[in-house]
């Protein structure tokens, strides 16, 4: 049961040190507060968490089972390979972890309205940074008289990203996803009334979440409120993640440059190795611009990235700095209530 989430050779040799101490593996399929659901080789159980990292939707877990009747929990989690992460919803500086152990990202994008190229660039930098393959699905096909040419301007800022039409009401496309994510742990990523959930049902074959209509003003309704993972008829795992009506930038150095590799390419011509491509001489960037190769647009979204991902990383160094003053303020403290050695 457990080859059909994604266990394999490096998992068993992984988990070979827990073995004979009464433990056993499994996959978390979805976290609800203090509890979560663990998928092992014997079907679905409940666990609480244990100590250490909070389990994650995707996380491979060692899971203990007492004898004494109580109820079993995770005592540890095994090595993420890949991690989907934004920033807080509340402006925190800690990330917050979405999936983990996926192997491809879809980044849902709807047709039924112009596909926003800035939300997509957003979508595609958290996928590469992951360390998993990211992957454009256009749905609502059938909704567009022009598909085709919606399709052209999303490839022209997908760079070395596959992107597929899709429909799951005229059945479009759903054979090559369905080739996509065979075998594979698949998270699907997006805005909420992108069709995510309608997706899912249609590569499931079968009503696993619900679906509601879009709102009168074109905005989707939050119709997943956790992450889930549901089996799929070609051996592959599916994540419908809720929809994001932000998408953060948190820790993305990498992922900025993948999603941006035709400006991270003309920064390597510019003459000054620090040039911001505002108005130096010899910028290759502004070259580019000037010459029609490169829309404003895409430097304007990738600047704007770029902004954010530092402001979020100079966050994050606060937050450790003040973690270990904090930790060595609570240390002194403890030392001035301890007794002198006496002499």
């Amino acid at each position: 049961m457990l080859a059909a989430y994604g266990w394999d050779a490096e998992r068993d040799t992984e988990f070979a040190p827990y073995l004979g101490h009464g433990l056993i593996p499994g996959r978390i399929a979805r976290v609800d507060r203090s509890l979560c659901e663990v998928v092992t080789a014997d079907g679905t159980v409940r666990a609480a968490h244990g100590g250490g990292d909070l389990p994650c939707t995707g996380d491979w877990a060692v899971l203990e089972t007492p004898d004494d009747g109580r109820e079993p929990f995770v005592a540890a989690l095994l090595t993420r390979r890949t991690s989907l992460v934004r920033s807080q919803a509340s402006g925190r500086s800690a990330g917050q972890v979405l999936a983990v152990n996926v192997d491809l990202i879809g980044a849902v994008v709807p047709l039924d309205t112009p596909p926003d190229l800035g939300r997509l660039e957003r979508l595609l930098t958290l996928a590469w940074e992951s360390g998993a393959r990211p992957l454009v699905i256009l749905t609502k096909a059938d909704l567009a008289a022009d598909a085709d040419d919606l399709r052209a301007d999303v490839e022209a800022v997908a760079m070395g990203v596959d992107v597929v039409v899709a429909s799951a009401v005229t059945g479009e496309g759903l054979d090559v996803l369905d080739a996509y994510t065979a075998g594979q742990t698949v998270a699907l990523i997006g805005t909420s009334g992108a069709g995510k959930s309608t997706l899912t049902n249609a590569l499931a074959g079968t009503e696993v979440t619900a679906v509601q209509a879009v709102r009168g003003d074109g905005k989707g309704r939050h119709t997943t409120t956790w992450r889930e993972l549901v089996p799929l008829p070609n051996g592959g795992v599916l994540v419908d993640t809720p929809g994001m009506r932000g998408v953060g930038m948190y820790d993305v150095g990498e992922g900025l440059d993948r999603t941006f590799s035709d400006i991270d390419a003309l920064v390597a011509d510019c003459r000054f190795a620090d040039c911001t491509h505002d108005s130096e001489p010899g910028c290759a960037v502004l070259a580019a611009i000037e010459a029609g190769e490169l829309p404003q647009r895409r430097l304007d979204s990738y600047r704007k990235l770029l902004r954010e991902a530092r402001w979020m990383a100079s966050r994050e160094d606060h937050r450790i700095r003040a973690e270990r003053a904090r930790e060595w303020k609570l240390i002194h403290k403890e030392m001035r209530r301890s007794p002198s050695p006496k002499k």
